[in-house]
């Protein structure tokens, strides 16, 4: 394996941790605050951490080009991308009421598998393997979610329903982030759609939730770290290493999301991990890579 190679596989392991520990954080924070308020102050912190690394591309293209930059903002595209955003993390944020950390990563990342099913609509093709990785994913999703005392055993707690639909909304992000991505820039894209996840967020805290500024300042650890780890960092260090790294490996690695936050939650939250939650997770996550390793190597 090259240097570069290497160097860019250990950058999107670091941006997996970052991601799968968040849901600890995100579950922490709401000892304090309510999902949409926590969800506010996370985009304001994280649009502020942003703002240096975004001048600090911008300055770095300018130079290269050897000419000033044009001030392109695209704010139609990032209001679609805000809008999906804001509804996969308002239902993953309120579905972690309940929800384990361990649960949540993995059932989040069935978006790997709904993006090429839901890319059929988007003349992308999918195979077999593709279908068989579906199966695998609905059996290790049942291992994790239903009980195994469970009175109906197709029953999932309400939490994990929520978590289960926000993967929709991430997957149809990822879709329209392949399309957008080629003819707008990253960065640019990145920060105006967290501003919008912001204003969505706080219009949905002043709606439902009562604002107590001082509990959110209690809540300030784990809102400093899905704000400035998760958001800023953690997109960073994706960027920087997407440049080196085959596709198919950052799909690899980024699925290893779901493996760090079932760590973290045992680590941190006192998580029970079962030999039914592990086979549960274990089957998920071959899925993942099962269905994620010929599709990304039929992307442009």
């Amino acid at each position: 394996m090259q240097k570069t190679s290497l160097k860019a596989n250990l950058l999107l392991l670091i941006t997996a941790a970052i991601w799968g520990f968040a849901f600890v954080a995100q579950k922490k924070g709401m000892d304090y605050v309510g999902p949409f308020t926590f969800n506010t102050a996370r985009f304001f912190v994280g649009v502020l951490s942003l703002l240096p690394v975004l001048w600090f591309f911008r300055k770095a293209q300018s130079r290269a080009s050897m000419e000033p930059l044009k001030k392109q903002f695209p704010l139609k595209e990032s209001f679609a991308l805000g809008a999906l955003m804001f509804c996969g993390l308002s239902l993953q944020q309120v579905g972690l009421v309940t929800a384990s950390a361990s649960k949540a990563g993995f059932l989040t990342g069935t978006y790997v598998l709904l993006v090429p099913l839901l890319g059929i609509f988007v003349a992308r093709s999918v195979n077999a393997i593709v279908w068989i990785a579906v199966v695998i994913a609905m059996f290790g999703l049942y291992l994790l979610s239903v009980n195994a005392d469970a009175e109906n055993i197709w029953s999932m707690e309400y939490g994990d329903v929520l978590i289960l639909s926000s993967s929709i909304f991430w997957a149809l992000h990822v879709l329209l982030v392949d399309r957008l991505v080629h003819s707008h820039d990253a960065m640019q894209l990145s920060i105006l759609q967290f501003v919008f996840c912001t204003v969505f967020s706080l219009i949905a805290a002043l709606a439902l939730e009562t604002i107590d500024l001082n509990l959110v300042f209690a809540a300030w650890q784990p809102i400093l770290y899905v704000g400035i780890l998760s958001t800023g960092v953690a997109f960073t260090l994706q960027i920087l290493a997407q440049k080196e790294a085959h596709p198919s490996h950052t799909a690899i690695i980024m699925s290893m999301e779901g493996v760090f936050a079932v760590i973290g939650g045992f680590l941190w939250l006192n998580e029970i991990i079962t030999g039914r939650v592990l086979l549960g997770c274990g089957l998920m996550l071959a899925a993942m890579l099962l269905a994620q390793w010929p599709v990304k190597k039929e992307l442009p």
